[in-house]
């Protein structure tokens, strides 16, 4: 009961953070998802993959809340989403792959201090150059790839990589969050359905596993992310852009924050 109580207060935070910030939630739901399953005796080997792959399919869920209601504000750019799905997901779908056999600890010491960077430019930087834009299809299709395997691997949301890389081309963040959003469902379809079939053969998962997703765990989260996340969304649209931008910028710290410690 203790684990169901935890884990529906997860998926409130993260349906919130969803909505406001652009996010899957993962920074979040992963960390929880280990703490649980290392408690309930799940195997170690398989416990990060197992959290990374739940977290996922939960995101499915909470994206299309959250999308839903930025999409009332009329915030989501869709060309953007449109051009750089597709390598998104094959991002996403390979780098569930990889995860599989990837130590992926030297990635995260590699990763942390650009994490920090880039919480600092967003904290504290200028505005970018009026003349930067966001790069043409060949540019987007590989900025695509890059998030959707990073995202993948490390059991991050997409929003953690987009939002800066779009407010560094100049899109305002308002709308970089709520088109992060969006691209945040393919991430998490192509994702979940990787770790699904990476995780199929598996031994010692847990009761009611399809491949790498526990979906007691997966409900018990998406209950409450899916009545949260509108509100985070309405919350991005009332919020003055200076603090929404520092939001942003804690969130990425506690990410490298948490990349560092592991």
């Amino acid at each position: 009961m203790t684990d169901l109580l935890i884990l529906i207060a997860t998926g409130g935070v993260a349906g919130i953070l969803a909505g406001l910030l652009g996010i899957g939630g993962g920074i979040l739901i992963v960390p929880v998802l280990v703490f649980i399953f290392r408690f309930q005796g799940v195997d170690s080997d398989i416990i990060m993959h197992l959290a990374i792959g739940t977290s996922l399919a939960t995101i499915v869920v909470t994206s299309l809340s959250s999308v839903r209601e930025h999409q009332a504000h009329g915030a989501i750019i869709w060309p953007v989403v449109t051009l750089i799905a597709p390598s998104i997901v094959i991002g996403a779908f390979v780098g569930s792959f990889i995860a599989k056999g990837l130590d992926s600890d030297s990635l995260r010491l590699i990763f942390a201090p650009f994490m920090l960077l880039v919480a600092w430019q967003m904290a504290f930087g200028g505005p970018p150059k009026p003349k930067r834009e966001l790069p043409q299809k060949g540019g987007m299709y590989i900025a695509g790839g890059i998030i959707g395997s990073l995202s993948s691997i490390l059991g991050i949301g997409g929003g953690s990589l987009s939002v800066p890389f779009m407010s560094f081309c100049n899109v305002s963040v308002r709308k970089a969050v709520a088109t992060s959003a969006a691209i945040g469902f393919p991430i998490a379809v192509a994702g979940a359905i990787g770790f699904i079939i990476s995780g199929w053969n598996v031994a010692n998962l847990p009761e009611w596993s399809l491949g790498y997703i526990d979906l007691k765990a997966a409900l018990s989260i998406v209950l409450a992310s899916a009545l949260t996340a509108p509100l985070g969304a309405k919350l991005t649209h009332i919020m003055p852009i200076n603090v929404l931008k520092k939001a942003f910028a804690f969130l990425l710290l506690i990410v490298a924050i948490k990349f560092i410690l592991e």
